[in-house]
C-alpha cells in the first residue's frame, strides 16, 4: 500500500467493498466535493486551494477586493480548520464569512466572463488519475453528484469539466447558484447558502438528482473536510465508503480524519487508489 494512503479499519473496508460488489453497479453512486477533493492543492509547485481563491488573487475584480476577501479569509479560516471549535460555533461563521464574500463578489462587479476567465486561466488543476475516475464512472452508468461550497458556484464547475471534455449525462452538480443581470453582471446569490460546514442540511431530496439516486443506497464519498462527511446526511443509504483527501495541518487533523473517514489519502495524492477500488466493485 502506498505511504500516503492510511487505512484505519482494513477489515471493515473489506467488508463494505464486498457488499457493495456484490449488490452490483446499479445500486452505487458517487457523492463527492469539488475544490481539493476532485482538484488539486498544489499546481506547479504553487498552493491553489480553489476557484475563488484564483479570482481573489488574480486582480480579476475591483482594486480592493482581493484584500478585503483575504482579510475574510484571514477572519474566518481558522475557525474553520480549528478542530477545538464545536460544530455549531463553525456553521454560523461560515455562514457569515460567505454571506459578507458573496455581497462582496457583487459590490466588487463580478461579472459571468470573469468566471470563464477563471476557468480558461487553467490555475485550477484536476488530481492525477481524474480523467480515468470520471470515464469509470461514466462507462458503468454510475451517478456523480458533485456537492460544493465553491464560492463561485456551479457555472465554474460545469465549465471546468466542459474544459476538460469530461462534462457527462451521468454528472449532477449541486452548489451555490449566482443570479445575473442581462449584461451578465453578478445581482445576487440563491439562499440558502452551501458553505463547507452545512451540508448536511443540504438535503439531496431537493434537487433534481435525487430522482437518479433514490434507488442507488450505496455510496461512495469523497471529501476533504469533516464537514463533506455531512453530505450523505438525510439520505437512507445501505453501504458507505468515506474516503477523504487530507493535505493540510496533517498532524493537527490526523486522529479526528481517521475517526470519521474509511480511507485517508495524504500530500496531494492522486485518485489511483480511488480508482483501484472502483474496480474492484465494478467487477
Amino acid at each position: 500500500m502506498e505511504k500516503d494512503i492510511i487505512i484505519p479499519n482494513p477489515t471493515n473496508l473489506e467488508d463494505l467493498k464486498k457488499l457493495i460488489s456484490r449488490d452490483g453497479v446499479e445500486k452505487l453512486h458517487v457523492l463527492t466535493d469539488f475544490d481539493r477533493t476532485l482538484t488539486s492543492l498544489f499546481v506547479n509547485g504553487k498552493k491553489v486551494p480553489s476557484l475563488i481563491s484564483v479570482l481573489r488573487d488574480e486582480n480579476y475584480l475591483t482594486p480592493d477586493y482581493a484584500q478585503k476577501a483575504h482579510d475574510l479569509y484571514n477572519k474566518y479560516y481558522p475557525i474553520e480548520i480549528d478542530p477545538n471549535i464545536p460544530m455549531e460555533e463553525k456553521k454560523k461563521a461560515m455562514n457569515e464569512w460567505w454571506t459578507t464574500h458573496f455581497n462582496l463578489l457583487i459590490k466588487s462587479g463580478l461579472n459571468k466572463k470573469d468566471i470563464e476567465d477563471v476557468v480558461k486561466s487553467r490555475k485550477i488543476k484536476f488530481r492525477n488519475g481524474f480523467s480515468d475516475f470520471i470515464n469509470t464512472l461514466k462507462e458503468n452508468n454510475i451517478p456523480l453528484i458533485i456537492m460544493s461550497s465553491s464560492g463561485l458556484g456551479s457555472n465554474a464547475i460545469s465549465m471546468c469539466l466542459e474544459q476538460e471534455g469530461e462534462l457527462y449525462d451521468n454528472i449532477h452538480i449541486i452548489s451555490n447558484l449566482c443570479r445575473w443581470d442581462e449584461n451578465g453582471n453578478a445581482i445576487s446569490f440563491q439562499k440558502p447558502i452551501i458553505h463547507v460546514m452545512n451540508k448536511d442540511k443540504t438535503a439531496i431530496q431537493n434537487f433534481p438528482a435525487f430522482e437518479k439516486i433514490k434507488n442507488r443506497r450505496n455510496v461512495l464519498l469523497l471529501g476533504d473536510s469533516l464537514g463533506d462527511i455531512g453530505m450523505v446526511e438525510g439520505f437512507n443509504y445501505n453501504h458507505l465508503i468515506k474516503m477523504g483527501f487530507l493535505d493540510k495541518n496533517v498532524e493537527q487533523n490526523l486522529e479526528s480524519y481517521k475517526a470519521n473517514y474509511d480511507v485517508l489519502m495524504l500530500n496531494d495524492s492522486s485518485m489511483d487508489y480511488i480508482n483501484e477500488l472502483l474496480r474492484e466493485i465494478t467487477l
